[in-house]
């Protein structure tokens, strides 16, 4: 299927999708176009981690007959993708990739990586001038050349998680997808991927935020999806979506809230 700038960056419409015998999607229905900033905000084990899965294909809706709508998902207009494939045209940037990135893999060796679907550069991966050109760009991008060399045991997370939104940006991607980007990073890391997320969000390229943290909706954010026990439970722009009530029912405890310059921030 051909595909452009008004296909949906996704179009999930009723899908279950099942965690160990638990159903952790049911009927969830959700439609990002190419060019849109969205957080999808929920609190822990409310289904975001199985959502970020099954855009990355790890998880596949069950099979469900005689369902009313239909279930289907689509990405980028296509029900099919390879999944190489498909790295190319959506980069991600979560924990699970954090975890399995450390040692002595160098910054380049981790962006580099990135066009071999692994987190460091082996014998067996063939690296031409252009992909080494193209690293060494994405590096530059992010004001973090002088990581290319670095071993990622002596970087900072908030260095590591900035090497790995190079790797996702090598292919140049249509859009990011991140998953709690902030996780275990101290409060100027925090600032300076948050600014980063603002960067690229001007830059053209279509952010997805999956997070718990509402200090990570950056303000280039303009649509807000709340998610509760597998399903979308508001879905809208931010400004109606973020009230201190709607927050407090969705993560179960009173709350206050600040907005400043855009930022949001909860106590």
């Amino acid at each position: 299927m051909k595909r452009d700038a008004t296909t949906p960056l996704l179009d999930f419409r009723n899908l279950r999708v099942m965690r160990s015998q638990k159903i952790a999607l049911d009927d969830f229905t959700l439609r990002i176009g190419a060019d849109e900033h969205v957080a999808i905000l929920g609190p822990n084990g409310c289904g975001k981690s199985t959502l970020i899965k099954t855009i990355t294909r790890e998880c596949y809706p069950v099979v469900r007959e005689n369902v009313q709508p239909e279930s289907s998902l689509a990405i980028l207009g296509e029900e099919r993708w390879d999944v190489f494939d498909l790295r190319t045209r959506l980069g991600i940037v979560s924990n699970d990739l954090m975890l399995s990135c450390t040692g002595d893999a160098s910054g380049r060796d981790v962006v580099l990586s990135g066009f071999f679907s692994s987190t460091a550069i082996y014998p067996n991966h063939a690296v031409d001038p252009q992909q080494s050109e193209r690293a060494d760009a994405a590096l530059s991008e992010l004001k973090i050349s002088h990581l290319a060399d670095r071993a990622v045991c002596e970087m900072s997370s908030g260095e590591a998680r900035r090497v790995l939104i190079a790797r996702a940006l090598v292919h140049k991607p249509r859009a990011l997808l991140f998953d709690e980007p902030c996780n275990s990073l101290d409060l100027a890391a925090q600032q300076s991927l948050r600014q980063t997320m603002s960067a690229l969000a001007n830059s053209g390229t279509a952010i997805i935020l999956v997070t718990h943290e509402l200090a990570d909706i950056v303000p280039e954010i303009q649509r807000v999806v709340l998610m509760d026990r597998g399903r979308v439970v508001a879905d809208g722009p931010k400004e109606e979506i973020l009230e201190v009530e709607r927050l407090a029912s969705l993560f179960g405890v009173r709350v206050e809230m600040a907005r400043r310059d855009g930022h949001y921030h909860l106590w």
